[in-house]
């Protein structure tokens, strides 16, 4: 069977992961390429589209024309849930980039599409599918760190703002490093726990760093006036069940300590970082250890011909999920809690105050 996938937006993202992904699985064909500025749909079509593909400047135009079987929502946070919506209805399986969209409200109806329609929705955590996260993922579900009481999601950058596109727009992204990576390392860490069930939430956002002119920045140097959203985020998330989660993420930080989509679990019976490659610690006969995990050497369970690449794995476990009709393995109710624990520290940090769910 052959799925036909349309790609709506297709900018960096699209270009970056999510084209190149699924043109190497066969059973894939990309015919329908749609972006507000057409000139990058038929850039893109250039190099993935089949003889008979075609462009869109309206994703409207191309669910109305187009045939399809699966769309990729790949556009800026703000149209994430209007689009994705619309896709659903048009009968086609749906991938949103991450995060699911600006708000909770904007997720829920995304999954009620989603159940409404009978049509699978997933969302882009591609981090689920580095070769450590699949190893500690097993090593959590068979109970090796015990029971994890307490995490920490790491999302820091020193000095790598995004500078281009619509990342610095408040109003067309909902935020900035919390929302565009710090989702990446929560995702990672629920998943790990395998606990969905937040009770309340603490948190602060900062504008610190993002005044500052002629900045020392990956990308070169962003302009103050446009940077509208925070360089920085903290959380503190308490769950039903008593365990805590402490969230950081930035985009400008005076840190040395960068990580990015990485997570720390304590456990009952051990520990886990991925400080520096993956490592887990305990305790064994009265003596403390420490294991560190041989990542290059195989053993994980990965898709055949897939390769180790997360992107790749990402988008041959999606269509698979299509293919034999099984559930993805990021489910859109996961990335719902998500999107209510950064809702909550945006909230909070306005009021000054915690917010119960």
């Amino acid at each position: 069977m052959t799925l036909k996938v349309g790609i709506i937006g297709c900018g960096g993202i699209a270009r970056g992961k999510h084209l190149p992904s699924l043109a190497k699985i066969e059973e894939v064909e990309i015919v329908a390429f749609c972006d507000i500025i057409i000139e990058r749909a038929e850039e893109v079509q250039e190099t993935y589209g089949t003889e008979d593909s075609k462009v869109f400047a309206d994703y409207k135009e191309m669910l109305a024309e187009m045939d399809l079987d699966v769309v990729h929502v790949c556009t800026p946070n703000i149209s994430h849930a209007e689009i994705s919506i619309a896709s659903l209805e048009a009968g086609n399986h749906v991938m949103c980039e991450k995060p699911m969209a600006k708000t909770s409200e904007e997720a829920r109806a995304m999954i009620e599409a989603s159940k409404r329609t009978g049509k699978k929705l997933t969302i882009g955590y591609q981090g689920r599918f580095a070769t450590e996260s699949i190893y500690l993922h097993e090593v959590c579900g068979e109970g090796e760190l015990g029971e994890i009481y307490s995490a920490k999601a790491h999302a820091v950058r020193r000095r790598a703002v995004p500078t281009w596109g619509v990342f610095l727009d408040e109003e067309a992204q909902g935020g900035g490093p919390l929302i565009d990576i710090g989702t990446h390392a929560l995702d990672l860490t629920l998943w790990m726990m395998d606990n969905y069930k937040p009770k309340y939430v603490v948190g602060k956002t900062y504008h610190e760093l993002s005044q500052t002119k002629n900045a020392a920045n990956a990308w070169g140097p962003w302009d103050p006036e446009k940077f509208t959203v925070e360089d920085s985020a903290f959380g503190f998330v308490v769950m039903e069940n008593g365990a805590t989660v402490y969230l950081e993420a930035s985009w400008a930080l005076n840190s040395l300590d960068v990580k990015e989509s990485k997570t720390t679990l304590f456990g009952t019976k051990g520990g886990a970082d991925m400080n520096d490659g993956l490592t887990i610690n305990g305790e064994s006969h009265g003596l403390l250890y420490e294991k560190k995990i041989e990542l290059e050497t195989g053993g994980v369970a990965f898709y055949d011909g897939a390769g180790t690449d997360p992107a790749t794995l990402e988008a041959r476990s999606w269509i698979d999920a299509i293919l034999n009709d099984t559930e993805p393995v990021v489910k859109p109710e996961q990335a719902l809690v998500v999107t209510e624990i950064l809702e909550a520290i945006y909230e909070s940090s306005k009021t000054n105050a915690p917010v119960f769910f």
